[in-house]
């Protein structure tokens, strides 16, 4: 009897260690990387995450092959159009007894793989993916009978856990958060260092051929694809990293430079979440350059804090609550998505800069995502669906498990505040504090209301009015809204209608 298995591999699981692959006997299971349409095209993807994806996928099967395993590989110009559909091709050349599968980052794709086995009348085991530092059960259990669900004591439950940046029991330096430290706004204070591009080999050129091709109307400049493919291209990046950009990474994590789109950030959320980076090992050599004295305390520690605390927190939120919680819309925003999201054709500069670099590379840093375009967002009420999908297409990082809950839950304050305390609203005093965008704008951030005003300020304030009593008996917002409340009437509604004059010329 055969006992061959097939495995499914999907583009963001591009790792040896996943549960599915670690089963692969060499040279008798068959393993499945697929470029389908549906996954290609269920958004619009940004060109660069799809060239990320396919050109990462086919240097992965030939990783595969080169240790002896049977590798089935779909391009994209084979239009399969589906993971089933894929999986259909292959069970009709091969006698197989079992499909193996790690589970996906999205929800739609786990409904679709739990109904495999009645569909293609194979036995389907679906793995949870271990390669996440936090299990389901883990979560689920840190979450029961909580009224609120803070990503900080989830962070400090980690921390311990994993015995990262801990003296004994307790935090190195005596604080959990160092975040006070990192807050730092950009005035050209340092010189930023030139980023090496990967090297781009004849697999990645014919990728980058196929996806301009095939995605002629997609966001993505590929004349400038910069991006590493294989795990070590990737070890290497992390390695310029930690030795030429890590010391100032803490201090200037939430700067807005007009010089640079990257900074001194470390540019491989991508990498860890397609596989090709493991996020323990991550946290682990950027703990070890701290104790070696390569970077400060607090750097390592809002470093650590993104993937140990945030990551894990985030997709421990959106597999908890979902799949009710991408329907979630609290605040009731309706309004469509304005063109300018899909070309950056906007007079407000810290707004076109982000999403000039977000549609160009697929990458913005997360001061750009969540306080400048999801901050125009939520003040400007879009629609949480739209804004939502337009966040997974363009970012080369993004899938809907850590997509959703960052953007619904945090930048939207969508979700009847699971994430977020408060809403992350701000007006242009905090741009201007954060980066020098202010400088080469028409807009003045000193003023509230007239031609030269920035449409931050009004539209913060509109939003206030909007929400009172939401926010009225918010321990977070009571001050801003007591302000806003002596104000004189006429002054208050001289500032609402001048935003919403706004939003109908902006949106």
């Amino acid at each position: 009897m055969n006992d061959s298995k097939l495995i499914v591999v999907l583009g963001d699981q591009l790792s040896p260690r996943q549960p599915a692959l670690r089963q692969a006997r060499p040279g008798i299971d068959v393993i499945l990387l697929a470029e389908v349409w549906e996954e290609a095209s269920y958004v619009r993807h940004n060109r660069h995450k799809i060239a990320l994806l396919f050109s990462a996928m086919r240097h992965f099967r030939d990783e595969l092959e080169s240790a002896g395993h049977r590798v089935h590989y779909i391009t994209i110009d084979q239009r399969v159009p589906s993971f089933e559909m894929a999986v259909r091709v292959v069970l009709d050349s091969c006698d197989v007894s079992e499909l193996l599968v790690c589970e996906p980052g999205e929800y739609r794709l786990l409904d679709e793989f739990r109904g495999w086995q009645d569909a293609l009348n194979v036995p389907v085991s679906v793995l949870e993916d271990d390669r996440f530092l936090a299990s389901h059960a883990d979560f689920t259990a840190w979450a029961d009978g909580k009224k609120q669900l803070r990503m900080e004591f989830f962070y400090r439950k980690m921390r311990a856990r994993y015995q990262l940046l801990m003296e004994g029991s307790g935090p190195a330096g005596g604080k959990w958060n160092y975040d006070a430290d990192n807050r730092a706004g950009w005035r050209n204070q340092r010189d930023i260092p030139d980023r090496v591009d990967a090297p781009i080999d004849a697999i990645t050129r014919e990728v980058i051929d196929t996806v301009n091709t095939y995605f002629p109307e997609n966001p993505g400049d590929l004349s400038h694809f910069r991006l590493a493919v294989t795990r070590e291209e990737v070890g290497r990046q992390f390695d310029w990293f930690l030795e030429h950009a890590l010391a100032d990474f803490g201090a200037y994590q939430d700067a807005l430079a007009e010089e640079s789109p990257w900074v001194f950030h470390g540019l491989i959320s991508m990498y860890i979440n397609c596989g090709l980076l493991e996020p323990l090992e991550v946290c682990e050599r950027v703990e070890k350059a701290w104790q070696q004295g390569a970077c400060s305390l607090s750097t390592a520690e809002g470093f650590i804090r993104q993937i140990l605390g945030w990551r894990e927190y985030i997709r421990g939120i959106y597999w908890l609550l979902m799949p009710e919680y991408k329907n979630r819309n609290a605040l009731s925003a309706n309004r469509p998505l304005p063109n300018y999201f899909w070309t950056a054709n906007t007079e407000m500069r810290c707004l076109s800069r982000a999403i000039e670099q977000s549609l160009d590379h697929g990458y913005a840093h997360h001061i750009q995502r969540l306080m400048v375009i999801g901050n125009f967002a939520l003040l400007t009420g879009l629609d949480v669906a739209e804004v939502c999908d337009w966040y997974l297409g363009v970012y080369v990082d993004a899938y809907e498990w850590v997509e959703l809950p960052n953007t619904l839950g945090m930048a939207l304050y969508a979700d009847n505040a699971v994430i977020a305390s408060k809403p992350y609203a701000a007006s242009g005093k905090y741009i201007q504090k954060q980066g020098n965008h202010c400088q080469q704008c028409q807009y003045k951030p000193t003023k509230v209301t007239g031609p030269d005003a920035c449409p931050f300020n009004s539209l913060y304030w509109r939003f206030i009015d909007q929400h009172l009593d939401r926010f009225g008996g918010n321990p977070r917002m009571g001050l801003v809204v007591a302000n806003w409340r002596k104000r004189d009437p006429e002054e208050r509604a001289v500032i609402v209608q001048w935003a919403d004059q706004m939003i109908d010329q902006w949106t």
